[in-house]
């Protein structure tokens, strides 16, 4: 008696390689349900192996530091929210866990809602060590948002629990006495900084949330308090609030 093709759907989920699928006796079955599941496993099987090449791909700089010392602790720093009109700038400092792989772990805006919220839930389990650090909107006034986005980067590798031997930033460089690396798109490029970007930015948006149900009316939940439409309106209608950064437009203006 023939297996039936919901069977075989589920024997095909076993299968872990391209290779394999390709040796699999079902290949011979020409029922056309098989088939299509045999073209949907290999859609899948496709897709976690891009998956992992660009994974393999963002830990080259990784690599090169632990070549030269395999005991390094390497620690990625990013930030979120240097844009916004209200709300601190915070960043994240991660170090990762030995043998890591965290399957579509990539620039936090690239990922959707639900994508960054399992990651962060993989990362707080398992990384090594993470901090995190905030630049009131008060220093961001006072120092502008590139130096306060420096102080909060320091503020994330103060709260770690160890000390990293080497620093992988995204395009800042910082005033401490640990070896570092500054990389351009670093969120994009390394995992380490990746994994930054996915806390800091779950971080962020849970404080916008509690913000806007203390303040509703500016849809903090919705726009982490960048200038949209409706943030703008919420200006107009309820007026400047301590959260907001007094000297970015048109915030600026509407106080002069």
């Amino acid at each position: 008696m023939k297996e039936t093709i919901q069977s075989i759907k589920l024997a095909l989920q076993d299968i872990t390689s391209i290779k394999d699928l390709e040796e699999s006796a079902y290949l011979q079955d020409t029922r056309k349900g098989v088939q299509n599941a045999i073209v949907q496993r290999r859609k899948q099987l496709e897709k976690e192996q891009q998956l992992l090449d660009n994974y393999l791909t963002m830990t080259e700089f990784e690599a090169a530091i632990l070549a030269e010392d395999e005991h390094a602790l390497i620690c990625g720093i990013d930030e979120v929210g240097r844009g916004p009109l209200a709300g601190p700038v915070v960043a994240s400092a991660v170090i990762l866990n030995e043998n890591h792989q965290y399957k579509g772990l990539n620039d936090s805006k690239k990922l959707s809602s639900k994508q960054r919220n399992l990651l962060e839930s993989q990362l707080l389990k398992k990384a090594h060590a993470y901090g995190y650090g905030q630049a009131t909107v008060e220093e961001i006034d006072h120092y502008n948002i590139y130096e306060a986005t420096k102080i909060a980067m320091l503020r994330a590798i103060e709260a770690l629990p160890v000390k990293p031997t080497h620093l992988l930033v995204d395009a800042m460089t910082l005033d401490i006495d640990i070896p570092q690396t500054s990389l351009i798109k670093g969120d994009a490029r390394s995992v380490s900084i990746a994994a930054a970007s996915v806390l800091a930015k779950e971080y962020r948006d849970k404080y916008m949330r509690e913000l806007g149900e203390r303040y509703p009316g500016y849809g903090f939940d919705k726009n982490a308090g960048y200038g949209t439409q409706q943030h703008l309106e919420g200006i107009k209608n309820y007026g400047i609030l301590n959260e907001h950064r007094k000297t970015f437009e048109p915030i600026k203006s509407l106080l002069n």
